[in-house]
């Protein structure tokens, strides 16, 4: 694997660039956390929503958030926390707690912590709907999804900086910008890995192997 490595994701003078840095996390991310075919397939759908989402945040920010953190990032992590095996990785060869350790991005554990910070902004604005004065009083449910869809957009901006600045100090600032780019712009990348997944799924096929 190592020489695969080396082939694939570097330069001409053998020095890992941005984009074969680029390359090796996304490479490394799916072979390591995609191999269950309905976990593909819902990153597929959350591909399709992250796009929409993209679009929409030209229009309306707010509903842009909505559709992204309640469509998109719940079908995408359902897939990881439900379907993806978490057992030892024979493809690879690894077990799941050093796959956790060396995650560049967001492991379980994080994305626990991530997850449960979402799902207690919408509780925080619906017991103080003005956040303590610091926000207009909503005007009716529509009004409070509002508010709960920019809290969103606030925590996946603040996510992903905490993270780039968790890996500068950890591993290097490239390496965060590195990750904070393949983030921003996996929907792209899902859309094309995944899209027969779901009709590879209704067929009976129910894990995928790993490919060079």
């Amino acid at each position: 694997m190592s020489a695969i490595r080396k082939l694939r994701f570097e330069d001409e003078q053998g020095n890992p660039g941005f984009r074969a840095q680029l390359a090796e996390q996304r490479w490394d991310d799916h072979r390591f956390y995609h191999h269950s075919l309905v976990n593909q397939s819902l990153h597929f759908v959350s591909a399709c929503t992250f796009l929409s989402a993209y679009l929409l945040l030209f229009v309306d920010v707010a509903l842009a958030s909505l559709l992204a953190w309640g469509v998109a990032m719940t079908s995408r992590q359902a897939g990881h926390f439900f379907f993806e095996p978490k057992g030892y990785d024979h493809e690879n060869g690894v077990t799941h707690e050093h796959k956790e350790e060396v995650k560049v991005g967001y492991n379980l554990m994080r994305k626990y912590v991530l997850m449960g910070t979402w799902l207690a902004i919408p509780v925080v604005l619906a017991v103080e709907p003005t956040l303590f004065g610091v926000l207009e009083a909503p005007a009716g449910v529509a009004g409070w999804l509002r508010h709960v869809g920019w809290g969103w957009l606030i925590l996946g901006v603040g996510a992903i900086t905490v993270r780039v600045l968790q890996l500068w100090v950890q591993r290097g600032l490239e390496t965060g910008i590195v990750w904070a780019t393949k983030i921003v712009t996996d929907p792209f990348s899902d859309f094309r890995l995944y899209r027969s997944a779901p009709a590879r799924l209704l067929k009976g096929e129910r894990m995928d192997g790993v490919r060079a």
